[in-house]
């Protein structure tokens, strides 16, 4: 009841969408996609295209069959152009109430929690884990089989290596306490300086 399918948009066989959901023009769902109610999907994004598989034998790549799909729970909201992979085997979950902004990938089997909140150009590998109410900023990367905590804060274009811990504030690359990073990059700032008395001292000295 109440939804609203834009011009263009194609919804696969076996898909299923909750009550007043919009899918703007130009969505794509693949096959056995399961949307929630009240999800709203943006123009040009596709929903369970196949995850990046493959494996290399004698001089050339195979693809490994994708045959999961994807789940999106309740208030969910989806940008432009945001990739969601199907899952190889079971489910790519998307929690309620998460928010994803423009141009995200998030590939086969990850699991987004509740109300996370991911900015623009995001890219997490396969088998990613992001906890409750997370928040990650614009071009950060997490890669494969990593776990980020719950109320995790990760700022823009960082690199998340390794899992983490509930309520930690990250930032760099590769992702580090916020702080600690914020003092390394003021200690990097004094590196000319500290060279220029080097060379003085070794001038001196010579």
């Amino acid at each position: 009841a109440g939804c609203v399918i834009g011009a263009g948009t194609v919804v696969g066989k076996g898909s299923t969408l909750g009550n007043h959901s919009i899918l703007h023009a130009n969505v794509t769902l693949y096959e056995d996609v399961i949307i929630g109610s009240r999800v709203i999907i943006h123009s040009g994004s596709v929903i369970g295209g196949d995850g990046f598989g493959y494996i290399f034998r004698e001089g050339h790549y195979l693809k490994v069959p994708q045959v999961g799909n994807v789940i999106i729970e309740d208030d969910v909201e989806i940008g432009c152009n945001v990739c969601v992979d199907c899952a190889t085997v079971g489910s790519t979950i998307i929690h309620a109430g998460t928010k994803i902004d423009n141009q995200v990938q998030i590939a086969h089997n990850d699991e987004i929690g509740q109300h996370v909140v991911m900015s623009g150009q995001v890219g997490l590998a396969g088998s990613v884990t992001v906890g409750d109410y997370s928040i990650l900023g614009g071009k950060v990367g997490v890669v494969d089989h990593v776990k980020i905590g719950k109320h995790v804060q990760v700022g823009g274009a960082s690199v998340i290596t390794k899992d983490t811990k509930d309520g930690e504030s990250l930032w760099g690359y590769p992702a580090r306490p916020t702080q600690e990073m914020m003092r390394q990059l003021a200690a990097l700032a004094q590196l000319p300086k500290l060279l220029g008395g080097i060379r003085k001292l070794l001038k001196r000295d010579a």
